[in-house]
C-alpha cells in the first residue's frame, strides 16, 4: 500500500519517537519531588484566569499556587515572565502549562525549582524543534481556520472558539471567555525553544481526545515522545475548565502528594 507524503512523513515521526521513548525507558523515570508550589502558563486565546477552577482545587489541597499573566507577545518574553514567579517560589514547584503554553514549560522548566512538568492538551517541542513543521506531520486542526489577524494581532472568531476551543463547556460560559481572549502576536509564533526540560524532569500530559485545537494524535506522540505519564481526558481543548477535577488530580501527583 503506498503512502502519502503526510502520512509517511507521520510514520517517519512515529517512529523516531519510538526509538527515543525506548532509549529514555532503559533508565527509571526519576519520581517527581514533593512540592507545596504550583505555577501556570496559559496559552494562546486565553489569561491566566482560565485555571480558576483547578487552582481552587489545589488550595483546598494545601497547595500554593500561581497563575502567571504571561504576554503572548515573544517566546522569549512569555519565558521571561515565568521565570520571574519561578524565581520567587521558596521550593521545589510543579510547572504547568496549556496550549501554547507548553513552549514555556520546555523553556522555563529547567529552572532548579521546578520538580515536576505538567502539560495540559499542549505543545512540548524539542530543543530548537521546528514546531509548526511537526504539526504538520498530522492533520490540520479545525480551530486552525478561525484564526483571524488585526495586522500583527491574532485572534480566534467567535465562532471557531465556540465550536472548536470550548466545544464542550456551556455557551453562555464559552462566551463569557471568548469576550475576554487575550489577543497574541504575530512574533510569539516564531519562537523556538532552545530547552527541552521534559528531557531531564518528571513530565505529565493530558491528551484532550476531543481536541479540535491541537491534534489528540499529535497530543498523544508528544505525549509518548517525552515519556510522560499521560491520562486521556474525553474533553475539548479546555479540559482545565470543562474537568478540572481530572487535571487538579495529575497535577497532584506531579506535585507527589496523590494519594
Amino acid at each position: 500500500m503506498m503512502m502519502n507524503r503526510r502520512t509517511f512523513s507521520a510514520a517517519l515521526v512515529a517512529g523516531a519517537a519510538a526509538t527515543l521513548v525506548s532509549t529514555r525507558s532503559m533508565a527509571a523515570a526519576p519520581a517527581p519531588a514533593k512540592a507545596r508550589n504550583v505555577v501556570f502558563a496559559h496559552g494562546l486565546f486565553a489569561d491566566g484566569s482560565c485555571w480558576s477552577e483547578v487552582i481552587a482545587r489545589l488550595q483546598k489541597a494545601g497547595l500554593n499556587a500561581t497563575s502567571v499573566q504571561n504576554p503572548l507577545t515573544t517566546l522569549p518574553e512569555a519565558v521571561a515572565s515565568v521565570q520571574r514567579v519561578l524565581a520567587r517560589q521558596d521550593g521545589p514547584t510543579v510547572l504547568v502549562g496549556h496550549s501554547f503554553a507548553g513552549m514555556i514549560v520546555s523553556e522555563a522548566g529547567v529552572h532548579p525549582n521546578v520538580s515536576a512538568l505538567v502539560y495540559i492538551a499542549a505543545r512540548a517541542p524539542d530543543a530548537g524543534e521546528d514546531y509548526a513543521a511537526l504539526a504538520k506531520t498530522f492533520p490540520t486542526p479545525p480551530a486552525t481556520a478561525g484564526i483571524v489577524f488585526d495586522g500583527d494581532e491574532g485572534r480566534l472568531s467567535e465562532t471557531a472558539f465556540l465550536r472548536d476551543f470550548a466545544g464542550d463547556l456551556p455557551e453562555a460560559k464559552a462566551k463569557v471567555l471568548y469576550a475576554v481572549q487575550e489577543p497574541f502576536q504575530k512574533a510569539l509564533l516564531t519562537g523556538k525553544t532552545t530547552q527541552a526540560a521534559w528531557r531531564s524532569k518528571p513530565s505529565f500530559y493530558a491528551v484532550s481526545t476531543e481536541d479540535r485545537t491541537i491534534n489528540p494524535d499529535l497530543e498523544r506522540f508528544m505525549a509518548k515522545r517525552m515519556g510522560a505519564k499521560t491520562i486521556e481526558v474525553k474533553a475539548s481543548h479546555l479540559s482545565l475548565i470543562s474537568h478540572p477535577d481530572k487535571i487538579a488530580q495529575l497535577i497532584l501527583e506531579a506535585a507527589g502528594q496523590h494519594p
